[in-house]
């Protein structure tokens, strides 16, 4: 058995169908149903009807906070349960990143100039929330763009953590990367704890694409879960040597994929 950390872009039913979302919602309990130990984690978007879902704040976890820039932001987690899976999800929220009403983009379609800083949150969110659990993840799977700073963290930041100390990361490309070049102070704003800009070198250019090479190069493994995953990220990830499995469309639609994942996860 493996305990699996499953950090989410996107997951239905709190957000609507796509590949991204919906994959993010029956890998988790496939892989629970193969006998595994799971916990998921997921922004928790503005337009996540709270009522709706039945989500609650999580007192004993909430209350820490997270400087990024010169600014101090309070984490707030909060959790619901998917009672079909016998899963539960928790949310990491804030009101500045998370509380407008769309999830990358604002209602023209244009991406939110903060979305790099997002990131850096929600993945330094969860690492602090699994601390705070004191639960130590086997396999931290990356799925969706959102959470493609945790790898460097994971293998830089918090390499020390006893919690960690085991952990390796699979990472998912799913053709959602984004085309936004980041704030300029993405860059800057990366640098925490014993993270050096020697360790971000792919992020010259801090955009979705470079974000996606840092991600390949602090993981341990890299599933093409799409058809759109840009075909130059195999390269660079195979270039410099990471294990790939590559997309195959008929066993993500039947669901073997996750016999696949579970595999891989074994042999990690």
């Amino acid at each position: 058995m493996k305990k699996v950390l499953f950090v989410n872009s996107e997951m239905t039913p709190y957000l609507p169908d796509s590949p991204v979302a919906v994959m993010g919602r029956e890998l988790p309990q496939g892989i629970q149903e193969r006998k595994n130990e799971i916990r998921s984690f997921m922004p928790r978007y503005g337009c996540i009807n709270e009522r709706k879902n039945q989500l609650h704040e999580v007192i004993r976890l909430s209350g820490m906070n997270i400087i990024i820039g010169d600014v101090d932001r309070p984490i707030v987690i909060k959790v619901a349960s998917i009672a079909s899976a016998r899963m539960q999800v928790y949310f990491i929220d804030n009101e500045d990143y998370f509380k407008r009403k769309f999830v990358h983009t604002d209602e023209k379609g244009k991406p939110f100039p903060d979305n790099g800083e997002r990131a850096i949150f929600f993945a330094r969110g969860v690492l602090e929330t699994v601390k705070k659990l004191r639960w130590s993840p086997d396999i931290i799977h990356c799925h969706g763009w959102m959470s493609q700073v945790l790898p460097l963290y994971l293998k830089k930041a918090y390499k020390d953590d006893p919690i960690f100390s085991g952990a390796k990361v699979v990472l998912s490309l799913l053709g959602d990367t984004p085309e936004q070049r980041f704030s300029e102070a993405f860059h800057d704003n990366l640098i925490f704890s014993l993270v050096t800009p020697a360790d971000i070198e792919d992020l010259k250019e801090p955009d979705g694409t470079f974000l996606a090479k840092m991600a390949i190069r602090y993981s341990d493994g890299v599933f093409f879960a799409s058809e759109k995953a840009d075909p130059a990220l195999a390269e660079f990830a195979k270039e410099i040597g990471k294990p790939v499995i590559p997309f195959d469309g008929e066993r993500i639609a039947s669901g073997a994929y996750m016999d696949d994942y579970n595999q891989f996860y074994q042999q990690l």
